[in-house]
């Protein structure tokens, strides 16, 4: 296993590149505002030896992960339209900053574009908005990646994962797909393709050497959606006032957390808590995500795929409270990236907001 853990990058001067935009697909209509100003973002990679002294002094034993549980939610309550409805829409809104540290953007995003192009990178902030009438047997798969490795390194990781996913999790699944299990084998076996990919090109290319990338989806179709991550970037559900961490942060600190070595109250501060023994680009990746979410979609659902540029420093009470406060996702998905540059976030900012209608 490969820790890794969030260094600064140099600058890179002149780089003034510009991410792709999106394209409007008949069904949906997307926007993307210019760019906004710069900064930078911290990623090592720790080496095998000081990993496994580090596990074998540390952990204290299996212990089961525990599952997550729904917590409370300040903020105006979602309601859905009547019991067991379906949505016909989905309204995304996303903004990806490099923020007020960085030099570089490493992190990278997807959304279920026609012509399936990835936005995120460069020097500045990007961000989008569609709405996406859901049709019977089609996938919509939304992405974040949170690349580490260094500056070009860590974002091509990222870049490679928000291509590789969707395009393979279009090639795999057929439109009279409705087994569950058989989707989240597919999911499991496209997130494993992206990371050999990926350790493929580190391997083969000196400049892309130890990168690697975080990357969390959501892939919604029919009334269902499947939740996915590798990492610590993370997905939320908020549901009637509740909300829910749907996926696991895969770091030494959240390792020890759960082994009960150490506690909750020490786990935000804790030395160990950005150093990842799970990423794509590593080898124990190469079997893809070890759980995969399957659960009900219901009108009124809202969710959040983010970085931890913005979870490292919002809590998920003040999540919940942005993402209850609008019927715009594009309006809470810049409210949280304002505020996580606010409470000081030394990392880039992706903030990607999916309410269902």
């Amino acid at each position: 296993m490969r820790p890794t853990e969030k260094p600064a990058r140099p600058p890179v001067p002149g780089d003034t590149r510009e991410a792709p935009s999106t394209a409007e697909r008949p069904e949906s209509r997307a926007t993307e505002p210019g760019c906004v100003a710069p900064p930078e973002k911290v990623d090592v990679v720790a080496s095998r030896s000081t990993w496994r002294t580090i596990w074998r002094n540390l952990w204290r034993g299996p212990a089961k992960p525990p599952s997550p549980s729904p917590s409370a939610a300040p903020g105006p309550s979602t309601n859905h339209a009547g019991p067991g409805e379906r949505p016909r829409l989905l309204r995304v809104g996303v903004v990806s900053t490099v923020g007020n540290y960085r030099e570089h953007n490493e992190d990278n995003f997807y959304l279920p574009t026609l012509a399936g192009k990835a936005l995120g990178g460069g020097t500045g902030s990007r961000d989008a908005s569609m709405e996406i009438r859901i049709e019977e047997g089609i996938s919509y798969p939304c992405v974040v990646a949170d690349g580490m490795g260094g500056q070009l390194a860590g974002e091509k990781a990222s870049q490679m994962a928000v291509e590789i996913i969707p395009k393979e999790l279009t090639r795999r699944i057929g439109p009279d797909e409705a087994d569950d299990k058989a989707i989240q084998r597919t999911i499991k076996d496209a997130v494993a393709a992206a990371n050999q990919e990926i350790l493929g090109l580190s391997v083969v290319q000196t400049e892309f050497n130890n990168m690697g990338t975080t990357v969390v989806l959501a892939l919604f179709r029919n009334d269902r959606v499947y939740i996915a991550g590798i990492g610590d970037s993370r997905a939320y559900r908020f549901r009637d006032g509740q909300v829910e961490q749907l996926t696991k942060d895969h770091s030494l600190a959240q390792a020890l957390l759960e082994a009960g070595t150490i506690t909750a109250e020490e786990m935000p501060n804790h030395k160990f808590n950005h150093v990842l023994y799970l990423y794509l680009g590593s080898k124990d990746a190469r079997g893809g995500p070890e759980d995969i979410r399957s659960a009900e979609v219901l009108v009124g659902d809202r969710f959040l795929l983010a970085s931890d540029g913005l979870t490292g420093v919002v809590s998920d009470a003040k999540l919940a409270e942005v993402v209850a406060g609008s019927d715009d996702p594009q309006v809470s998905a810049r409210a949280l990236m304002r505020m996580a540059l606010d409470n000081n976030s030394k990392d880039n900012v992706t903030c990607l907001v999916i309410h269902a209608i």
